[in-house]
């Protein structure tokens, strides 16, 4: 049987994950896959803590670039994460001819299109099939699964911290910063939370997926991201009033030659799959042309799952160099170039959830709808939240149909203008 060598550089939690499996079903993937997976290196600046783990004394090493040229490593595994040394090691190990599997979304998302080029120019494989969606195989769904299929839309909830926080305010009736707070002695949030709660881990996914649905990847700073981080609890509460939950969801969408991309904290009527994907889960809900709606769900991220998909992508690579090719000299592309721009934010149309401070006196609601209707925006249904008291503005909630978010902008923006609320208003988007 033919011996595939893999180096792992970063042992951390997902490197020594990867590690373990490795080590654990070699046996198993060898008589699965007729290819003897061997873990011949793993490269830290520390490697003397302990991961809980028994790994050879020879395999760890701190000198990465030894391991990356080692000629018995076919296979380089990057988890060390970010945009520093990691795209230099990826690089690095693609220049020398070794395949590499990353879950790196960030990496990816910002530099993909390098990586990928590198790669091909060098005839190798890069599998990435953790960066989105840890332990689900939404990455495999879309390059094979789905590959007769003409993509039309994804949905995803694709960050486990939010959907945790999300959950619990809706259940608990808690306030963001106190289930942040909660979320962050768990594990689940990091001591610094931005990435998470402010919605550009998701977009990173959001950027990867679009990758390979339709053949364009849109630099982040193009894509409108929006987190939960202002999310107030009265909107939760207000949103389930009217038979929906408040889900961060990444859009991936085709509109014709364009495509929009975007993350948005989004009521999802209680009926719909992904109303129902809570705590630290993810799922992403594909629709294609014949294989209608698909959802995927599962663990998005953590140490074993994350390392499962991980393992899974040495695995295929490590079968395609037992039989002498990668996917590149079978002529198969990380994904196909496609003829299509990104959609305008202010040109995507959405219905919406609005809520008004409306001053307490006669005509002012009337004002509102008003305005709304001359900027293109009709109201589906409206709520009287509570009472007048002490003449103090009044919340009230409308939904919309249909509507282009640039005309809501101008609306709201002329709204504020008037006089008639008391406060910015707060516009989320319906499913």
């Amino acid at each position: 049987m033919k011996q595939i060598g893999v180096a792992i550089l970063g042992f951390g939690t997902v490197g020594a994950g990867v590690a373990d499996g490795l080590l654990k079903h070699r046996e198993v993937m060898g008589r699965r896959l007729g290819v003897d997976i061997v873990l011949r290196k793993i490269a830290d600046l520390d490697i003397t803590t302990p991961r809980g783990i028994e790994v050879p004394a020879e395999v760890l090493t701190t000198d990465a670039a030894a391991a990356i040229v080692d000629p018995e490593v076919q296979i380089v595994v990057e988890t060390i994460g970010g945009t520093g040394i990691a795209k230099k090691f990826v690089l690095d190990a693609l220049n020398a001819k070794k395949c590499v599997v990353t879950a790196n979304k960030k990496l990816l998302a910002e530099y993909g299109r390098e990586i990928f080029d590198t790669a091909k120019a060098n005839g190798v494989d890069i599998y990435f099939g953790a960066s989105v969606g840890g332990g689900i195989p939404i990455i495999r769904v879309l390059r094979e699964g789905l590959a007769g299929n003409d993509i039309e839309s994804i949905h995803g909830i694709l960050n486990g911290t939010c959907n945790y926080i999300l959950t619990r305010m809706e259940n608990e009736g808690l306030p963001f910063d106190v289930v942040l707070k909660d979320a962050q002695k768990l594990g689940y949030a990091e001591a610094n939370p931005s990435l998470d709660i402010d919605g550009f881990d998701t977009a990173h996914k959001a950027c990867i997926l679009a990758a390979l649905a339709f053949g364009f990847q849109p630099s982040l700073d193009q894509v409108q991201v929006e987190g939960i981080r202002n999310l107030a609890g009265e909107d939760v509460k207000y949103a389930a009033d009217f038979g929906y939950r408040i889900k961060l969801l990444a859009v991936v969408a085709r509109h014709g030659d364009e495509v929009e991309v975007g993350v948005h904290p989004t009521l999802v009527p209680f009926t719909h799959m992904l109303s129902n994907v809570n705590d630290a889960f993810n799922a992403a809900m594909v629709k294609g042309d014949m294989s209608d709606y698909t959802m995927y769900y599962g663990r998005g991220a953590g140490r074993a799952p994350t390392a499962s998909t991980v393992v899974g992508d040495i695995g295929d690579i490590a079968r395609n160099l037992a039989h002498g090719e990668t996917r590149y000299e079978r002529g198969v592309p990380n994904y196909a170039e496609g003829a299509v721009k990104l959609r305008a934010a202010g040109e995507i149309s959405s219905k919406y959830y609005i809520r008004f401070q409306v001053a307490d006196k006669p005509g002012a609601f009337g004002t509102i709808a008003t305005i709304l209707g001359k900027h293109s925006v009709s109201i589906s249904a409206a709520s009287q939240k509570a009472g007048s008291v002490g003449n103090q503005p009044v919340p009230v909630v409308v939904l919309t149909h249909l509507a282009k978010a640039k005309d809501l902008e101008v609306a709201l923006e002329e709204i504020l203008a008037s006089g008639v609320i008391g406060a910015n208003p707060v516009a989320l988007r319906v499913l």
